[in-house]
């Protein structure tokens, strides 16, 4: 049996199990590849994380790098606990981790779900190296000037030119109102959209007439859930993905959209700020029913560009513009890729991609 059955030629470089027994920790990093440089990757922290899910997630950090032109490949790392642990227990945690990536100078770390700031300082004070980290620190705090969510928001506006949904007036839903899905919510309701419906892991809030994002946001921000809101209809956490709209942004884990619920999204345009939101059948299922759905590693860049920028030394100012120059670039030739070539816009990005990451092996020594 193949223990890794995603690996093909470009990767994965190397996959590290870690365990601090201590403390109980366990813990794995995927470097995919670094034929561009070394890797960068979230480090995310939930019970229910595996090591299949981070190699997938490496490799689409490789091919947003890829895709984003940036001089990274791409890595990620997982830590199998619980995020909402005592602040003390985390500190302890992540501080462990980070000592037993300490050798690893080809994975550098950035946050994740679970993860945050203030664990990229911990992690940094422990190996020198971390994304995403605090002001304070020279960082730029990607989620707090909402980075990936910016990027979801140009891509949006250009995918106008290939559907027949405009930001303004389109009704949007955002599964996963997290630290994506918050930022794209105020973005494209800025925009003239009306968020009807957004979902946490503790449940789906709901309004046809449109809910009311800064609020959402406050609750969210002193640690509620979106369905503690006065407000709105409560439903379960997956009722989102069927929700009446013309936008759907799922932000939040892997593989949410599959075969037995494609056929239920009534959105017309699906823009993917999670990583892997929806598997390879349920696209092709979605791509026959006309419903535009944009790639994951092309649309939600912004993170990965913003802590480019922060790693070399750039301004705030400067990763913004970047964000908005690569993610609009990027999802207009992959649209147009696929309108010319009659394939789904995942082939599309993949065949765009793919080309430019074996340009860059071909460049590395060969054993």
């Amino acid at each position: 049996m193949n223990e890794f059955p995603f690996a093909d030629d470009l990767g994965p470089s190397r996959v590290v199990h870690l365990y601090e027994p201590s403390i109980g920790l366990r813990a794995a990093v995927v470097v995919d590849n670094v034929a561009a440089g070394p890797s960068i990757g979230g480090v995310r922290m939930a019970r229910d994380v595996s090591t299949e899910e981070c190699f997938r997630l490496a490799r689409a950090m490789t091919l947003k790098n890829a895709a984003a032109e940036l001089p990274h490949g791409g890595g990620k790392a997982v830590i199998f606990a619980d995020p909402a642990m005592a602040e003390t227990d985390k500190e302890r945690a992540i501080r462990a981790f980070a000592s037993l990536i300490q050798e690893l100078d080809d994975y550098i770390p950035g946050p994740d779900m679970g993860t945050n700031e203030t664990c990229m300082a911990w992690i940094r004070d422990e190996t020198g190296r971390a994304v995403g980290l605090p002001r304070e620190l020279g960082g730029i705090p990607l989620d707090t000037i909402g980075a990936t969510g910016f990027g979801l928001a140009v891509a949006i506006d250009v995918a106008e030119g290939y559907c027949a949904i405009r930001a303004a007036g389109a009704r949007v839903a955002v599964q996963g109102f997290g630290a994506v899905g918050m930022h794209v919510a105020r973005r494209l309701s800025q925009r003239g959209a009306v968020v009807v419906a957004v979902a946490d892991s503790a449940g789906t809030l709901l309004d046809a007439n449109g809910l009311d994002v800064e609020t959402l946001i406050a609750l969210k921000r002193d640690g509620h859930k979106v369905v503690d809101a006065s407000f709105g209809e409560k439903r379960g956490r997956d009722a989102v993905i069927e929700a009446d709209c013309d936008i759907l942004v799922p932000a939040a884990r892997p593989d949410v959209i599959t075969e037995s619920n494609a056929s239920r999204v009534k959105a017309r345009l699906i823009a993917q700020g999670a990583n892997i939101p929806a598997t390879d059948a349920a696209e092709v299922l979605l791509h026959e029913r006309g419903i535009l759905c944009l790639p994951d590693f092309i649309v939600n860049a912004g993170g990965v560009i913003c802590a480019s920028v922060e790693y070399h030394g750039g301004s705030e100012a400067a990763a913004l513009a970047l964000i908005e120059e690569r993610v609009a670039r990027n999802t207009q030739d992959v649209l147009e890729f696929a309108r010319k070539q009659d394939v789904t816009p995942r082939a599309a990005a993949r065949a765009l991609v793919d080309a430019r990451v074996s340009r860059l092996m071909s460049y590395r020594r060969r054993h």
